[in-house]
């Protein structure tokens, strides 16, 4: 897993001075941007992460800029962070799915422990996320039959009612299930069906 960095997004330098201060105490990276349109090009998925995000800020304000962040499809916390908080802004903010909302001025401390948090969240994401890709490019090698079969398998079926309802021979059956517990690098059908429906949205789609 790469190490965490945090993106700290406010058109104030001097907030983005202080961020970087107070994450380098504490040997966090990060990348500070001035505008969301510059954070958006250098936004790298492969790599935990969290936003420290400022809400009023020119040409892009912080919503527009997490608007744009959902409708391209990118997971990362969000923490936004502005000097004129009111409650109906925070409830924005938490209603559109941002990690947390903070006022300025903030304890160093409070920002310190959402960021923690935010990027433990960002790589279990991403940790799921890598898992998720796997599975489905194991998926694909599956050939029609071995899917098939495998449909047979997650439903608890054994190998002889599958070959009676698939009309094909108990032996042909268990030599397919044998070739996808290998695809799938399982050691046992228990263990394949347990990978199977921890990706059943992955599976259904397939399917």
């Amino acid at each position: 897993m790469p190490t965490p960095l945090v993106y700290v997004v406010d058109d104030d330098e001097g907030m983005l001075d202080s961020v970087a201060w107070l994450l380098a105490s504490v040997e966090l990276e990060c990348s500070c941007f001035q505008d969301g349109a510059a954070f958006l090009e250098a936004f790298d998925p492969e790599r935990p992460s969290c936003v420290i995000l400022d809400v009023r800020m020119p040409t892009m304000d912080g919503f527009e800029l997490f608007d744009l962040i959902r409708k391209r499809r990118i997971i990362v916390p969000i923490i936004f962070v502005t000097a004129n908080a009111n409650v109906p802004m925070a409830v924005k903010a938490m209603q559109h799915g941002s990690f947390n909302f903070i006022e300025k001025p903030y304890v160093p401390q409070d920002l310190l422990d959402l960021i923690s948090q935010a990027l433990a969240k960002s790589e279990t994401d991403l940790q799921q996320r890598k898992q998720k890709l796997d599975f489905l490019n194991r998926f694909q090698l599956l050939s029609n039959r071995e899917l098939e079969v495998l449909r047979e398998v997650v439903k608890g079926k054994q190998s002889k009612i599958i070959a009676h309802d698939l009309g094909i021979s108990c032996k042909t059956v268990d030599a397919h299930r044998s070739s996808i517990r290998e695809k799938f690098n399982s050691t046992s059908v228990a263990e394949l069906v347990n990978e199977v429906l921890t990706h059943k949205r992955e599976w259904c789609e397939e399917l």
